[in-house]
């Protein structure tokens, strides 16, 4: 396995191996030495989201009102459409395109505001995106959106982009969010300005309507098995929302890092997704990270969320006609000159075997994820 990893990495290349139910070590080669995680960051992410948030969580996106409706209908305020930090809000042209199916349809706020009887609002509609910073990326492109990753907003539609043909990006999230839901609104014959405006909801504010997401196992799923970054920077500001104080990356990062800590691991997280090159573990990290949350109440929800070798996501074109084929649950990671690949392996003498492999020197991807999946291949037949 070794030699592998340095044929497909070059010698800046870590490796270990364990079987899960002992601990013991099968391989090693510089397994303490903290190298680029890439995508193996969302491992970190989406374990601190699952543990700290539940499996079964759902996102809530409220559509607030200032005001109140007469007998005609007529509501004598304003309408807030409020944030919550959802990566899956949109339209269903839009998800059922690009994301398989998985999405919170925001048009379910156009029924629930028809169904209270509102045929017009004297105010107008305001976006609220204040559960999160209006940082739109992360350090990798200095904060501002990328081609790799569309603009992070606490109000989001479409996975950040402009409309539902995923064209562009939008240039501000939440303005195209509450923009869509007023065109909706009209449409359906409710008589409202189309001027539109960020604002924060007031405290005295009364929910009207609201739309749940997918419960955030589907969401983790997602952001693991087809290596989502947009999803895995929305979640790493929830959880700094949530437990960190402040709906930003930073916040989000000092909750995760504490998460590994508490999970025999360890982890130096500057974003959720891993496009930056500073996220960085061990791979002795990684696997103690993977180790412990077995043994988690959403231990066996984790394991699912990642890529079955040869059959989904990032892996569905590899180890075919290998020892690993449909027998391990694993996630990527690339970026320049790196190529990563850990996740488990379920053997078939009843072993559970552990392993990251951490690429640090990458000069060929393709001849790197040969060398991973031979490697691989090896750990499941151990």
């Amino acid at each position: 396995m070794r030699s592998r990893l340095v044929r497909g990495g070059g010698g800046a290349s870590g490796l270990l191996v364990i079987d899960a139910e002992t601990g013991k070590r099968v391989c090693t080669r510089a397994p303490a030495r903290q190298r680029p995680l890439a995508s193996n960051m969302k491992l970190f992410t989406t374990a601190t989201a699952l543990a700290r948030l539940g499996a079964e969580s759902k996102i809530t996106t409220l559509l607030k009102t200032d005001g109140g409706i007469d007998r005609n209908g007529v509501l004598h305020g304003s309408l807030y459409l409020v944030g919550a930090g959802d990566p899956t809000l949109g339209t269903p042209s839009f998800y059922r395109r690009f994301l398989g199916g998985l999405g919170t349809n925001i048009f379910q706020l156009k029924r629930q505001v028809r169904e209270a009887g509102i045929k017009s609002v004297t105010g107008r509609l305001y976006a609220d995106d204040s559960v999160f910073d209006r940082r739109r990326g992360v350090a990798d492109s200095g904060y501002a959106t990328s081609s790799e990753i569309g603009p992070l907003s606490g109000l989001s539609l479409n996975s950040g982009y402009s409309t539902a043909s995923a064209y562009s990006f939008a240039t501000d999230p939440a303005l195209t969010a509450a923009g869509t839901l007023g065109l909706a609104l009209r449409q359906a014959g409710v008589s409202i300005s189309p001027t539109i405006a960020l604002a924060t909801a007031p405290p005295f504010s009364t929910e009207l309507a609201r739309v749940e997401s997918p419960p955030l196992s589907a969401i983790v799923n997602t952001t693991n098995v087809y290596s989502d970054n947009f999803f895995a920077e929305m979640l790493i500001k929830l959880i700094g929302a949530r437990f960190g104080g402040a709906g930003t990356t930073a916040s989000g990062a000092k909750v995760v890092q504490a998460f590994a800590r508490g999970h025999e691991s360890g982890v130096h997280a500057v974003d959720g997704s891993g496009l930056t090159r500073s996220n960085r573990a061990s791979p002795a990290q990684v696997v103690g990270l993977l180790r412990s949350m077995r043994d988690t109440d959403v231990g066996d929800e984790f394991i699912q969320d990642l890529a079955l070798t040869g059959q989904e996501g990032t892996v569905a074109d590899r180890m075919h006609g290998t020892a690993a084929y449909g027998r391990c649950r694993t996630k990527t990671g690339t970026i320049s000159a790196v190529s990563n690949l850990s996740g488990y392996c379920f053997n078939r003498s009843g072993r559970v075997m552990i392993f990251s492999i951490l690429m640090g020197s990458v000069r060929d991807l393709s001849l790197a994820h040969l060398e991973q999946d031979l490697i691989a291949a090896e750990v499941a037949s151990y």
